[in-house]
């Protein structure tokens, strides 16, 4: 099938081309802003804490918005979302609760049922599932039992309260279908799952986001309700930059009653301060749950307004109402025989376009999976907003803020204003460098402009640091990331060359050319002896180490790392890799590619060779080991089994025999090196050659690698040893070995100690909300398989190995990388002899009950030996990879 035919495709290229903006409305509103840093202007920065969910309500924010199942438009100045209430609830339910970081037994963690089912790279097609118990939300239940849990203990869920049995709940799905760019008709499904009769308020919320409270000057926007026939009820609402826009509600069937407040602050209820109107921000829910009439604007203005809908639902009833949110003021029948037309055609429209990007390997079940992952990806793009400067200087119309030691003092550069592909919209509701990288390859199936647009932004200026370093995340922005934005950069090249037909190269180029400001800050702040081994700290691993890799060694002295080396050799050949392709049409960039090829090899040779005795690659061991160098020049290996010591295979590549005829520059300075510096030919085992002599035979293919073939197998050998790193679910994170066996270092008679951890963390280091000491993990998975089909592409059929180890059937690298990428989908799949799907584990409703069954939830990670789901269950992000895996064979 032609693609570029496709409607959802046309759309991209109206909006590419400005013909039409697709894009500007879509769902970008986030589902947590309260306990963020942006919102938090304490003294102590405890973000949690000085905004937290009981004041969300009531508290306008400042850097953004956020609500159930919404969307918003491109620089969130109005948003809509649906607010709920079953008669029992102490508030009205108008955003997803979990428990902050310091409540939850492994921190933050989100307490609620909802499911993104279905978005296109437009959003001109979205839907989602929300699960609404009957009885009262168990607030103070979810607080108590999880502060009573500690680490090793799991995790008390909403649906371990009983709440749901009995399918005491509403099925909640709102679907937004566009007619045109500027034209949004909206559909709430609301279903009685339970038994008996329930009540519901349903109140669909229109909401300018507070931009006029700070001190600035700003226009303050309006809402009204305007006159206008039976069937339908009108809100206008005008903004200064956005124009107007106009909510139709449809009447019929419902009772109905709009109401009016402003998106403001209510001082009087949080700090005992009278407010400056009677009309705040948690009006609606004076008004649903208090009974107090006169918190709602009567002349029916202001800054926020809700249609307020309720209905006794029968059991198994399903209640539907339309909404339209448009441009046109004069729609001569906005709920007419057009409106359910518009909602069948672009499901078709989404139907044709994932059945065209699904390779011939996805069917069936495989497909939902792939079509519910590409939905969490596509919902979880936010809009962000964050200011440094501004934030910590505070606004004109507030107190200077008072802190003892503010965030990111030294990114006061930053302003971030865009559309961000982020992990999770609750649980990481901010952009994370390096789990963006992964982001994008999924992304780049569906929508390469997005996915190049992300890797972009974190390359400009008002995102880097002068420096040259990435921001990590808005915790700490300075926190050192794995260096992956090269390989992703790449990746997203590659995948819309394959998919669309066409390599932006300008892309390319533009990215790389802020890839060596950061390369060269890698190079000047974390090698700090200048022997090319690198230090560059937790790297995104988190805890898996002996020690806290960020803070201060317990023993002093520094670590050599084996993955922050290993990262550094990856991102030289990534960049070799991407220069080589620049120069096919710019000569210039052989000259750098002759700068990264030199970089490898001096980084490899120090990571096979540093040291006398003691090196990252163990020979009694046959694994690679961080060394722990201490103040008194002693090196000690640190034994644990675990992914740093396979990181290692990510450096790999292959110099075709034509690079060296398309690049005579860089063939003869490639040659020169290998004449001048033998001994890294000869020694470090990087580079195979199919030639024997001193020079590069003419039709020779290159191996560029930190491992060698040997290392190779023996690395292989520990990782796909099922009681070691091979699960029935992917590769580990630390071995297996370490459950029986666990490493431990002594600091003067404190233990120090790793070892193997399935499940959730068992220490509070990074929060005790992640854990790399067991899990699987999606994104190093990923590059495992990647990396393994980069040296099966060298060495062939012939180059087999034992998969599993011990089991006396031999692979093919392809074969093997294969077979992982089956076992991690297998997590989703459903088994074919118990029918259960291993993501859900124990949990019945997902596993047995009809309405619960085909939901995928994609995790942060996932159980070592069971394949069950852990972490942020919204992590789409990364985990989202499966969506790539499942093209493969």
């Amino acid at each position: 099938m032609d693609l570029n035919n496709l409607a959802e495709v046309k759309r991209l290229e109206a909006n590419r081309s400005r013909q039409a903006y697709w894009l500007r409305w879509g769902s970008y509103l986030s589902e947590r802003q309260w306990g963020t840093v942006r919102e938090d202007y304490s003294q102590d920065g405890e973000a949690w804490g000085y905004l937290p969910h009981d004041h969300a309500r009531s508290r306008a924010y400042r850097w953004g918005e956020d609500g159930i199942a919404g969307l918003s438009d491109n620089h969130q100045r109005l948003c809509f979302a649906l607010a709920l209430w079953n008669g029992e609830d102490p508030i009205l339910k108008e955003r997803i609760y979990g428990l902050t970081g310091p409540e939850g037994n492994h921190g933050e963690d989100v307490k609620e049922y909802y499911f993104y089912l279905d978005n296109t790279p437009s959003h001109s097609y979205m839907s989602m599932l929300y699960k609404y118990p009957h009885q009262a939300f168990p607030y103070d239940d979810l607080v108590a039992e999880n502060g009573q849990r500690g680490y090793q203990d799991p995790e008390y869920e909403l649906v371990d309260t009983g709440i749901f049995d009995n399918n005491a709940y509403f099925d909640i799905k709102v679907t937004y279908a566009k007619a045109g760019a500027e034209d949004i008709a909206i559909r709430i499904e609301a279903t009685n799952r339970g038994s008996e009769a329930r009540p519901l308020h349903l109140l669909p919320t229109l909401w300018f986001r507070n931009s006029w409270s700070w001190g600035y000057d700003d226009k303050k926007p309006s809402m009204r309700q305007i006159p206008s026939g039976e069937a339908f009820s009108l809100v206008q609402a005008d903004h200064d930059q956005l124009g107007s826009r106009w909510l139709y509600c449809q009447v019929k069937g419902s009772y109905q009653n709009l109401l009016f407040t402003e998106n403001e602050t209510n001082q009087e209820a949080l700090f005992g301060v009278p407010n400056a109107s009677p009309y705040v921000k948690d009006a609606f829910h004076q008004y649903i749950i208090d009974d107090k009439t006169e918190a709602v604007n009567p002349e029916r203005v202001g800054t926020k307004a809700a249609v307020h809908y309720q209905r006794r639902l029968e059991p198994g009833e399903t209640w539907i109402i339309h909404l339209r949110l448009t441009d046109d003021q004069h729609h001569p029948d906005p709920f007419g025989s057009d409106f359910d037309q518009v909602f069948l055609d672009r499901q078709q429209e989404a139907d044709q376009f994932y059945q065209a990007v699904a390779s011939q390997y996805c069917s069936g079940e495989k497909c939902n999976i792939q079509r519910q992952a590409f939905a969490g990806l596509l919902w979880t793009k936010q809009y962000y907003h964050f200011v440094i400067e501004d934030w910590i200087k505070g606004d004109p119309a507030h107190p200077y803020p008072q802190r003892d030691n503010a965030r990111n003092q030294d990114w006061e550069h930053l302003f971030n204003d865009d559309i961000i592909s982020m992990p999770d919209k609750w649980e990481f509701p901010w952009y994370a460098a390096w789990d963006l990288a992964f982001h994008v390859l999924p992304l780049a199936i569906v929508d390469p402009d997005f996915a190049k647009r992300q890797m972009d932004r974190l390359t400009r200026e008002w995102y880097m640091h002068p420096n040259g370093q990435m921001p990590a995340y808005e915790w700490h922005f300075s926190d050192v990331n794995p260096p992956v934005h090269a390989w992703g950069t790449w990746r997203v090249y590659q995948i819309e060359q394959e998919i669309y037909g066409s390599g932006d190269t300008g892309f390319l180029e533009r990215v790389f050319q802020k890839l060596l400001l950061n390369f060269t800050w890698w190079v000047n702040r974390k090698d700090s002896d200048g022997n090319n081994v690198f230090e560059g700290g937790f790297l995104g691993l988190d805890n898996i180490g002996v020690f806290d890799r960020s803070s201060e060694l317990p023993t002093g002295g520094f670590l050599e790392q084996s993955d922050g080396t290993s990262w550094m050799a990856m991102y030289s050949l990534n960049m070799l890799t991407i220069a080589l392709e620049l120069a096919k049409t710019n000569s210039a960039y052989e000259d750098i590619a002759s700068k990264f090829f030199e970089h490898f090899l001096y980084i490899t040779d120090a990571m096979n060779h540093l040291g006398d005795e003691v090196n990252l690659w163990d020979d009694n061991d046959q694994f690679y080991y961080d060394v722990l160098h201490t103040p008194n020049d002693e090196r000690h290996h640190l034994k644990v089994r675990s992914m740093v010591g396979l990181i290692p295979l990510f450096a790999v590549t292959i110099l075709e025999a034509e690079v060296f005829e398309q690049f005579p520059g860089f063939a003869r300075r490639y040659d020169w090196f290998m004449h001048n510096r033998p001994h890294l030919n000869q020694c470090i085992h990087t580079i195979v050659q199919h030639t024997d002599h001193d020079q590069r035979a003419s039709d020779s293919r290159t191996l560029l690698a930190i491992v060698n073939p040997g290392r190779l197998r023996a690395i292989l050998r520990i990782m796909l040893d099922e009681a070691e790193f091979l699960s029935p679910f992917g590769i580990r994170s630390v071995s297996r070995y370490h459950a029986d066996h666990p490493y431990t270092f002594y600091v003067g008679s404190q233990a120090h100690r790793v070892s193997y951890n399935p499940a959730e963390s068992e220490n509070g280091m990074f929060g005790g909300n992640s854990n790399w000491r067991g899990p699987i993990w999606f994104p190093m998975n990923h590059l495992i398989i990647e990396s393994l089909q980069q040296f099966h592409n060298y060495l062939g059929d012939t180059f087999r190995v034992e998969c599993p180890t011990g089991s006396g059937q031999m692979m093919t690298l392809q074969e093997i990388a294969e077979e992982i990428a089956r076992r991690l989908t297998r997590i989703f799949l459903r088994d074919p002899e118990t029918h259960l799907r291993p993501v859900h584990g124990q949990h019945q409703h997902f596993q047995t009950d009809p309405h619960w069954q085909d939901l995928i939830l994609f995790y942060e990670y996932f159980h070592g030996d069971n394949g069950s789901g852990l972490g942020a269950n919204h992590q789409t992000g990364w985990t989202g990879l499966v969506a790539h895996l499942l093209q493969m064979k």
